[in-house]
C-alpha cells in the first residue's frame, strides 16, 4: 500500500519503541538473575573468556579449536538452564523478548512486510481517517434498503452497487465518485461505507467535511508557526490514496476556499489519487457557486451519482420518537 513518508515513520517508531521497551526487560531479567541465581553470573561471563581463548587456537591453526568450542558452548548453555530450572524460571527467561517472534519487532521478514507490520498501517490509517467510530457503524454490512421503495429503490441499489464496483477494484479503476442530491439521501453513509473497504484493503483514506477542511488550511496557513503543520496537510490532501470531502457548499465561499479546492482537485486528479465528494447542492446550484475551472474539473474526472428518496435522518428520529 501506499503510506505517506509521515506515516511510515510514525509506525517505524512505534517499532523503534517496542525494541527498547523489550531491550530494557530482558536487562531487568538478567540483572535479577544475576542477583538471585547463584553461580549464574560466573556461567556468563564464562563464555565471552571461552571464546576469546579458543579463538586465539583457531588464529595458531588448532584444527579442534572450533568443535572443541562449540561443544564447550553447548555445556555451558545446558548448565545455564539448569541453574534456572532450579531457581523456578523457564529455561528461556533470558532469551531476547519480542513482541512479533516473526519478525522482531523490526517490522519485515526476508524484506517483506510483516503481518504485525500490516496491522499496524491499518489501525494508523483508521486512526488518521478520522473516520474509526463512525465506520464502526457506516459499512456495508450495516446498509439497509428499508427505507426506499418502488424506483427509488432499484435506482439506490444500481448506485449501492456502483459504491462497491468501486471500492472493490479502487486502486485501478482511476475514477471518482461524485454524490449528489436532497437532504439525508444516504450519501455520507455510501462513502462511509466504501472509505471501509478502502481502509480494510490497505489503502490511505482522509476524511473531512469541506467546512472543516478549508477551516483547518486557513487556520494553518495564516499561522507562521504552523507552516509545518501545513505542508504535512498539503502532503497529505495531495498524496493518501482516497480523499473524501463531505457536504461540499456548507464552507463559506471565498477567494482562499475557492482557490484551495481547485487546487486539491488539480492535484489529485493529475496524481490519479482517488477523490469522493458529496453535496447537497443540485447541479445548476454547483455551477452558479463554484468557477466555471472547478465546475469542469469536477464534471470532467468524477462519475455522478444522484440520490434521491425520504429523508433517513428525519425517517429514523420520527421512529425513535415513537417508541
Amino acid at each position: 500500500m501506499s503510506l505517506t513518508n509521515t506515516q511510515y515513520n510514525t509506525i517505524m517508531r512505534v517499532y523503534e519503541q517496542k525494541q527498547t521497551r523489550n531491550r530494557h526487560v530482558r536487562e531487568d531479567r538478567l540483572n535479577f538473575v544475576y542477583s538471585n541465581v547463584k553461580g549464574y553470573r560466573l556461567l556468563d561471563e564464562s563464555v565471552a573468556t571461552l571464546s576469546v581463548s579458543q579463538g586465539k587456537k583457531m588464529l595458531n591453526g588448532d584444527p579442534n579449536a572450533l568443535i572443541e568450542l562449540k561443544k564447550q558452548l553447548h555445556q555451558l548453555s545446558r548448565d545455564k538452564k539448569e541453574l534456572l530450572r532450579q531457581a523456578g524460571l523457564p529455561d528461556d527467561y533470558l532469551e531476547p523478548v519480542y513482541d512479533c517472534p516473526d519478525c522482531h519487532d523490526t517490522g519485515y521478514v526476508d524484506g517483506k512486510k510483516c503481518h504485525c507490520f500490516r496491522q499496524a498501517e491499518i489501525a494508523l490509517l483508521y486512526q488518521q481517517s478520522n473516520l474509526k467510530e463512525i465506520l464502526a457503524k457506516e459499512n456495508f454490512d450495516t446498509l439497509s434498503y428499508e427505507y426506499f421503495e418502488g424506483d427509488t429503490l432499484s435506482d439506490f441499489s444500481a448506485i449501492v452497487q456502483k459504491c462497491r464496483d468501486f471500492a472493490a477494484s479502487f486502486g485501478s479503476n482511476g475514477r471518482n465518485l461524485f454524490f449528489y442530491g436532497t437532504v439525508g439521501t444516504g450519501k455520507t453513509f455510501l462513502s462511509n461505507c466504501i472509505a471501509r473497504e478502502v481502509i480494510e484493503s490497505g489503502h490511505s483514506v482522509i476524511y473531512f467535511s469541506a467546512s472543516m477542511l478549508f477551516d483547518t488550511l486557513s487556520r494553518n496557513a495564516f499561522d507562521i508557526k504552523r507552516q509545518d503543520n501545513l505542508d504535512y496537510l498539503y502532503n497529505d490532501l495531495y498524496n493518501c490514496d482516497l480523499l473524501v470531502i463531505d457536504d461540499l457548499g456548507t464552507e463559506q465561499s471565498t477567494p482562499f476556499s475557492l482557490s484551495h479546492l481547485f487546487t486539491v482537485l488539480n492535484e489529485r486528479i493529475k496524481r490519479g489519487k482517488g477523490m469522493i465528494i458529496s453535496t447537497n447542492l443540485s447541479l445548476s446550484e454547483l455551477k452558479e457557486r463554484y468557477q466555471d475551472r472547478i465546475f469542469s474539473r469536477i464534471t470532467s474526472s468524477f462519475d455522478f451519482c444522484k440520490l434521491t428518496g425520504p429523508d433517513i435522518r428525519m425517517y429514523r428520529k420520527r421512529l425513535a420518537n415513537r417508541k
